[in-house]
């Protein structure tokens, strides 16, 4: 079995056909995922398809790519959104989160600002933290080292050894996809074979950041079983080994998420997180961005 620990399948990527790819994603053997949350306004999506899944799970969070039409108001929605959703058992931590320096069109300091104001709230309950890491590295690891959130996942890891070692010290898996099954993936490859087995997790990030046999296509949660032969493939390990170490990593970080695992489709509150956001303009959310 496999855990998808980051997949946006709330995206309107999937509106066409989302009840097939579940179908099949559960049919090849994933049979947890979490759909993170990349601002208020999708807050309920992911809810709702979460709620959909066998073992599915969701998390509440502002994405770094959305804080230019983010207010600072949204925090306090945010925080009274993660206290209603602590009684829904698919509700696992604050995410995704974080600081993308890639992008150079991002205000550094508006990220800031939502990336500290959400590390609060995860201290404040308690929370796991899903964590956006794109040339960030280092500014992350410092707020982490104020705030001190109980750990989490840094999702699509491309950092240094050193950087990464420094993650799993503070209680973090590290998440590796699609971009791992590329042979030019150098540095990403070698940490996905020499990092203790204990510090990895799975996840796709789909329907963004596809495998190599899917390049400039769609991704999608039915391809973590082979993303994961990659993997063991690097490491000279069994698909069944792999497996027991990743779910329960997963579960380690995630403490709720296996909770939501013995939920049925459509098992949870019916209601409990009702926002309201405008989602009439997305034209300054930079085109083409990994989520």
């Amino acid at each position: 079995m496999w855990i998808d620990t980051h997949c946006h399948l709330d995206a309107a990527e999937f509106d066409a056909d989302r009840a097939t790819v579940i179908a099949d994603a559960t049919a090849a053997g994933v049979v947890g995922l979490v759909v993170p949350a990349v601002e208020c306004a999708t807050f309920d999506a992911a809810r709702a398809a979460a709620r959909a899944i066998p073992g599915g799970a969701y998390a509440l969070g502002i994405h770094p790519l959305y804080t230019p039409r983010a207010r600072d108001e949204d925090i306090a929605t945010l925080r009274r959104a993660v206290e209603r959703a602590m009684g829904d058992p698919r509700f696992v931590g604050i995410g995704e989160i974080g600081l993308d320096f890639f992008v150079t069109t991002l205000d550094p300091e508006r990220q800031q600002f939502f990336y500290v104001e959400q590390l609060k709230i995860a201290r404040d309950f308690d929370l796991p933290v899903i964590l956006h890491v794109r040339r960030s590295q280092d500014a992350l690891l410092k707020q982490l080292r104020i705030f001190t959130p109980r750990g989490g996942i840094a999702h699509a890891f491309n950092g240094s050894r050193q950087q990464a070692d420094k993650f799993v010290e503070r209680g973090f898996c590290l998440g590796f996809g699609g971009q791992m099954t590329f042979e030019r993936a150098l540095q990403i490859r070698r940490l996905a074979a020499d990092l203790p087995l204990d510090a990895l997790v799975l996840e796709t990030d789909a329907p963004d950041i596809a495998p190599q046999w899917r390049y400039k296509q769609r991704n999608s949660p039915v391809e973590l079983p082979r993303i994961a032969q990659v993997l063991a493939d690097l490491r000279g390990v069994t698909t069944t080994a792999l497996s027991q170490a990743t779910c329960s990593n997963a579960w380690r970080v995630l403490p709720r998420l296996s909770g939501a695992m013995a939920m049925a489709p459509g098992d949870g509150p019916a209601t409990g997180i009702s926002l309201t956001a405008d989602t009439s303009d997305i034209s300054d959310i930079p085109d083409g961005q990994a989520r």
